[in-house]
């Protein structure tokens, strides 16, 4: 599952989080095509999942609601903890340097003002650090040009407001073709909130290309890769056949009233049952397969749960069919599943707790002594879990340092 036009998307490889809620301070270094986060309930898997979700609505709503929506700095900072949020991300772009894009965020008098934000490669390996975008409260400096090099010319361009994001504003220039390269790359992120309800919805007839967060508009999707895609459609039915072995196809059909009718053939019946009354983990699975196998994927893809509805056995295959469209585009998951992390690599598992200060901490699943040995040994990484051969991410014992360090020697 190559990108259909041979050109790669830009990769996340580094995450660093200060001061959002429970994310005291975190780093995630070599970032894998595909990520997933373990751990218990109130760990946060999920926590680490909106800071992506955050940053994409800053570009898509603006600061402001994406802030608001959370409930401001009250509820979004740290509790007992000072200075603004900082979100750091390093990606990769074809044929590029490593570039990072900084973001720190705090309120003044109940209105968010962005802090800081720069975004900055590092010329050569050991070039010192060379910001192409630098701004504090709605004043700074950007570069214009392919290449920047330092003896361009720092253009002074003031932003409106002191809550705008300079990317967001700047990158919809054609002056600023790697600020809009970032905007773009951040825009394109697929955060997924899917819903089964959502899924079961008449949504009004013609085609979409790609999915809503929620999944309301499966219908349309469906209806778009019939018309122009009818060999990925194809290849989704294909597919869905395999792990619902009685479904014969999906159909979209419209409404006199303008609405679209998702329908599901069952092979051994000659008419087909309303979306409505179908199974949940059918429609869910023909999301996930519909989001996967998009003809344009988004750069970034962010699941929660996805073992939600779907019978244990069918997990596996979802995770490697997450691991082949992790070749077009980056994948974050949370789960609870240990089935689904049965088919993992320990270096694409990063674990959650919670220290005795309540803040979340993170360990690569790879990094903790001894599992590497057991997969070695043809065990599995959710087995191993639900052992308790971590030491960490356990709900029923201790989460701090000293259960990993003592399990980790055992």
């Amino acid at each position: 599952m190559k990108p259909d036009d041979g050109v790669q998307p830009a990769k996340i490889v580094y995450l660093r989080v200060e001061n959002y809620r429970a994310l005291k301070q975190i780093e995630l270094k070599d970032i894998t095509p595909m990520t997933v986060l373990l751990g218990p309930n109130g760990s946060g898997k999920s926590t680490v999942f909106d800071v992506f979700a955050f940053l994409s609505e800053c570009f898509e709503l603006g600061l402001r609601r994406a802030w608001d929506r959370r409930g401001r700095g009250k509820e979004l900072k740290t509790r007992g903890c000072e200075g603004p949020v900082v979100i750091e991300i390093k990606y990769r772009e074809p044929d590029f340097p490593m570039i990072t894009y900084h973001l720190a965020v705090d309120e003044r008098k109940g209105s968010p003002i962005v802090v800081e934000e720069w975004l900055q490669w590092r010329r050569g390996r050991r070039g010192r650090p060379f910001r192409f975008l630098d701004y504090k409260e709605g004043s700074g400096r950007a570069i214009s040009g392919e290449l920047p090099d330092e003896q361009d010319a720092r253009i002074e361009i003031p932003l409106k407001s002191p809550d705008l994001v300079a990317v967001n504003a700047l990158g919809q220039f054609a002056d600023h073709p790697r600020v809009a390269a970032l905007r773009d790359f951040i825009t394109g992120w697929y955060v997924s909130y899917l819903s089964v309800d959502e899924t079961r919805s008449q949504p009004e007839a013609g085609p979409q290309e790609r999915l809503s967060r929620t999944g309301h508009n499966v219908a349309n999707v469906i209806q778009y890769l019939a018309e122009q895609h009818p060999d990925k459609l194809e290849r989704i039915f294909e597919v869905l056949r395999s792990r619902v072995p009685r479904i014969e196809r999906v159909l979209a059909e419209a409404m006199p009233d303008g609405r679209l009718l998702l329908q599901i053939k069952d092979a051994p019946f000659e008419h087909p049952v309303l979306a409505r009354f179908a199974s949940d983990g059918t429609l869910k699975m023909l999301a996930y397969l519909v989001m996967l196998y998009n003809p344009s994927p988004s750069s970034f893809i962010g699941i929660e749960e996805p073992e939600n509805f779907l019978h244990p056995r069918l997990l596996p295959e979802l995770a490697e069919e997450c691991r082949a469209a992790s070749e077009r585009g980056q994948l974050l998951i949370t789960t609870h599943s240990p089935f689904f992390v049965n088919a993992l690599r320990p270096n694409e598992v990063r674990i959650l707790y919670r220290d005795d200060k309540g803040y979340t901490q993170v360990v690569r699943a790879s990094d903790i002594p001894g599992v590497s040995a057991f997969i070695s040994e043809g065990a599995s990484l959710g087995h191993l879990w639900l052992e308790g051969r971590f030491g960490i991410g356990d709900p029923m014992v201790n989460q701090g340092g000293p259960s990993l360090r003592k399990r980790g020697k055992a």
